[in-house]
């Protein structure tokens, strides 16, 4: 081989290795600060494994549901970024009224305690628990969102 097709392929795979260090340390770097975001605002009623309270799919004695799973086996990988990122910053009541629907949520909203970036963690933090087929199915949601 000629020494220059050889440098110039090293380069190519230093760069390639280059930007999948950086990319994945981001990654893993957002989902570590966002367990430490979700252990301080929302293990408290979603549950510190993502488990949510039991029998949240039926309204308890105050007409309100329980804080549903994060996992795999709630319904929160249905929802784009945005909507989550809104429901999670306006509460869930505030949210949905700007879809135009009215629901007595108990979720709070933690805009005011809580930036953009550190919702974004959060939710990186959700989604590692989450298996492939979920995760691909919200990534494309949240693309085609258009927000």
């Amino acid at each position: 081989m000629r020494p220059g097709i050889l440098i110039l392929a090293g380069i190519v795979l230093l760069g390639t290795a280059w930007v999948a260090i950086h990319l994945f340390a981001r990654d893993g770097a957002a989902v570590a600060r966002g367990r430490v975001l979700y252990d301080t605002n929302c293990a408290a009623c979603h549950g510190r494994n993502l488990e949510g309270q039991p029998d949240w799919q039926s309204a308890g004695s105050d007409g309100r549901l329980p804080a549903p799973p994060h996992d795999a086996t709630g319904h929160t990988w249905h929802h784009s970024d945005a909507d989550l990122t809104a429901y999670i910053a306006l509460g869930g009541a505030e949210a949905l009224a700007q879809m135009g629907v009215t629901f007595d949520s108990a979720m709070p909203g933690f805009g005011d305690v809580l930036s953009t970036q550190e919702i974004a963690d959060i939710l990186a933090y959700i989604k590692s628990h989450w298996p492939e087929r979920e995760r691909q199915v919200q990534a494309e949601r949240s693309a085609s969102d258009g927000r």
